[in-house]
């Protein structure tokens, strides 16, 4: 045996005993710590589930393999909280979506459009610019005021399920404790990968990618991208046309390594000929950050009961749990099933973020922030409906799950806000 039998107990928050129950991945695990809800990835999807379950009092591990919160939007450097409105002047998305609108910006120096309301094409839209960094310590602050238990720096590796498989009991996990198990009553998968979904058996969903880095750089050169925030400093995106795509879904170690390669490759080359050509020089121009996590927007989503389909914008979904505007063009707008949001074969499972059940185009529309928060938010509601029940039936049905959302009046069907 590898280390001695403990665990992590409820009442006293640190090593105990030996457990009589423990399972054989115990016999080489350090400690146990037990939850009601435990929220895998702590992007914006998964600070938002936790938020909102503990704010229906339960008690919440959020597990996430790096040291700060907000995913891409902080560690991918993208710095773009994306319409909340249809882009004719109705705020669509609301609850934790509208409130992490407005966190993004609380250490960060940049404001909402005062205008956006203006019912014009050519208006703008109700979006902001925000320092990722400034937003991941207001994600930290209110996580904190919450009471969330975080685990950063702290690897999923596996799943521990029940007898008969079809729930999951705990999370495996590596840190600089050793290993161990994060268990819980419901479980929400926010990796953005639908890694606890993959590694407990349920289907998937994969895609491909768009190669692209984005890097936050000094810049002296007259620059005329939107992407500023002082005299020197701005934002690049670089990516390759959208016809140029990674063939294979990131999905292994193997692969992402050649994603997060190749886009550092071009951006490395894109700066060595602006040097070259006399453009610019590395004295004016020089990158400041690159991202800390892979910038990857379609790897694996979960297979859930329904998935959202391509070409369900401005139609209705008898089980809504909320709005989101396309952000790539003005008045079309998405009612999001609960039951994309619930996996297919695991009975206490939900998805959230860009990981919930959605293909094609409409995967466009479930990986960007508004839709992110927007699901993390609806699946930490369910846990905690759930949690309270307290019965076998992991998965609430959608009409208690509705009445919690509305007394957070938010806007669930079009017809909340167009009438």
């Amino acid at each position: 045996m590898l280390y001695s039998k403990q665990f992590f107990c409820q009442e006293c928050n640190y090593s105990c005993s030996e457990d009589a129950g423990l399972s054989s991945f115990m016999e080489d695990a350090m400690f146990e710590k037990r939850y009601d809800v435990v929220v895998a990835g702590a992007g914006v999807a998964g600070c938002a589930a936790a938020v909102a379950a503990a704010r229906r009092g339960q008690r919440v591990a959020l597990v996430e393999k790096t040291i700060f919160p907000g995913g891409l939007a902080t560690g991918g450097l993208v710095l773009v909280y994306l319409p909340l409105c249809d882009g004719h002047g109705h705020q669509v998305s609301f609850g934790l979506a509208s409130e992490f609108f407005h966190l993004a910006n609380k250490f960060g120096p940049v404001d909402p459009p005062e205008n956006w309301r203006e019912n014009r094409d050519g208006a703008p839209r109700l979006e902001v610019l925000f320092a990722p960094w400034a937003f991941a310590l207001a994600l930290d602050e209110v996580l904190a005021a919450e009471k969330v238990d975080l685990w950063f720096d702290t690897v999923i590796c596996g799943v521990e399920k029940n007898a008969d498989g079809r729930k999951i009991r705990a999370l495996k996990v590596f840190n600089k404790s050793g290993f161990g198990l994060i268990s819980g009553r419901i479980f929400i998968d926010a990796t953005g990968d639908a890694d606890v979904a993959h590694l407990s058996g349920n289907e998937c969903l994969e895609a491909t990618n768009a190669e692209v880095i984005w890097a936050v750089e000094h810049r002296e050169a007259e620059d005329s991208s939107p992407f500023k925030f002082e005299k020197n400093v701005s934002v690049g995106i670089f990516a390759e046309p959208i016809n140029s795509v990674f063939t294979r879904p990131g999905i292994s170690g193997k692969t992402v390594s050649e994603f997060v390669l190749a886009g550092r490759t071009k951006y490395r080359k894109m700066l060595q000929d602006d040097y070259a050509s006399g453009k610019e020089d590395r004295h004016t121009r020089f990158p400041l950050l690159l991202p800390s996590v892979p910038p990857l927007r379609h790897t694996r989503c979960v297979k859930g009961r329904t998935v959202l389909q391509p070409g369900r914008e401005n139609l209705s979904a008898e089980d809504s749990i909320g709005l989101v505007a396309d952000w790539r063009c003005r008045g079309k707008v998405w009612e999001i099933p609960y039951s994309s949001l619930i996996a297919d074969n695991v009975d206490n499972l939900f998805a959230a973020g860009r990981c919930s059940s959605a293909s094609g185009d409409a995967w466009e529309i479930t990986r960007v922030i508004p839709a992110a928060v927007l699901t993390g938010e609806a699946t930490g509601v369910a846990a905690a409906v759930a949690c309270e029940n307290g019965s076998e039936e992991a998965f609430p049905e959608y009409a208690a799950v509705e009445k919690v959302l509305k007394q957070l009046y938010i806007p669930l069907k079009l017809e909340d806000i167009y009438g």
